[in-house]
């Protein structure tokens, strides 16, 4: 491929491929086009060239391989991101192997790096008392301490992403008989997401506050806008700060908008609910996904050793009888 044609193919990527044709979201299209800049700013320190002049053949294997490498040592990025960014890359390459089929070799080189194993570590997640906390903590004599009480508690019982959240307008809650909140998840996919009768009761009382700048917001700010992730952020801090004064356990969690997700998932398992219910519920695309809660569910573990039959035989100490065993054995 020459020299200007790449750059065209690129801009065609994310205008044709992602916006037109799959119609990504503007999270993954600005997740797309940051690593794009972070990858042609590293190959322009390294072939000296500038990105418009460019060829997809100075993006080889290598190169890319490299790139990944200073994400990881020089930035200091987790294998997740790491991955994240070669995800991208991989997403553009394929599209370029049905443009350019002449560089299917080049391509097919690039396509092969491997995604870096990457250690997942258990969710962390709040238990009921620390989530009562939680709640207690705004001053609800505040249209602010309303405001953030009625968002931590739909956070909380419904398990919903903060962008969905933020998102959401006076619509989009249903009271009333199978009182429900409609969001749009990840991928444009829409779904319902059943309410307690507190939560709704909750809903129904903030829904009868004053509207700001006649706003339909559900969660607005004082000007009627939306909330920002950074404000969400802010406010589940600030209240937590309150909160660990009540409950010392929250000394030592981290509480986040996703973490308040986990714990709706984690109360679900613990009630019994399936985990492909509970992927419904919070919107995965895989009951795989969900995997992550069984995972870090001590209960259910321990009551799988409860039901086990100890074994009755003597514990014997192993012992290498073979050159080779031994070798083995130190590994």
């Amino acid at each position: 491929m020459k020299g200007s044609n790449f750059p065209t193919l690129l801009q065609h990527f994310f205008t044709q491929r992602l916006m037109a044709q799959r119609q990504a979201s503007p999270h993954t299209i600005g997740s797309y086009r940051d690593t794009f800049r972070l990858l042609l700013a590293f190959a322009q320190k390294v072939t000296h060239k500038p990105p418009s002049s460019l060829e997809l053949a100075d993006l080889d294997a290598p190169l890319i391989g490299a790139f990944l490498d200073d994400l990881e040592k020089g930035r200091g990025v987790t294998a997740r991101t790491r991955n994240v960014r070669l995800t991208a890359i991989r997403s553009f390459f394929r599209y370029a192997a049905y443009q350019e089929p002449a560089q299917a070799e080049h391509i097919q080189r690039v396509l092969a790096i491997p995604s870096k194993r990457q250690v997942r570590p258990l969710v962390g997640f709040l238990e009921r008392p620390e989530v009562d906390a939680l709640l207690s903590a705004p001053d609800r004599s505040t249209w602010i301490g309303r405001r953030d009480h009625a968002l931590l508690l739909l956070a909380s019982q419904t398990g919903l992403r903060l962008s969905e959240i933020t998102n959401l307008d006076h619509e989009d809650v249903v009271l009333g008989a199978g009182a429900h909140v409609r969001c749009e998840g990840k991928g444009r996919k829409q779904r319902c997401t059943p309410l307690a009768r507190q939560t709704t009761a909750v809903l129904k009382a903030w829904l009868k506050e004053p509207t700001r700048g006649n706003s339909r917001v559900l969660f607005p700010t004082i000007h009627g806008r939306r909330l920002s992730a950074d404000a969400v952020q802010y406010l589940v801090a600030k209240h937590t700060a309150v909160a660990r004064q009540k409950c010392p356990t929250l000394k030592h969690k981290p509480v986040s908008p996703h973490r308040l997700r986990h714990s709706a998932a984690m109360e679900l398992l613990q009630s019994g609910v399936d985990p492909s219910v509970i992927a419904l519920w919070l919107g995965h695309d895989s009951v795989a996904t969900t995997q992550v809660y069984l995972d870090a569910h001590l209960a259910l573990k321990e009551a799988a050793l409860a039901k086990t039959t100890p074994l009755k035989e003597k514990v014997r100490r192993f012992r290498a009888d073979d050159q080779l065993l031994k070798f083995l054995s130190t590994l």
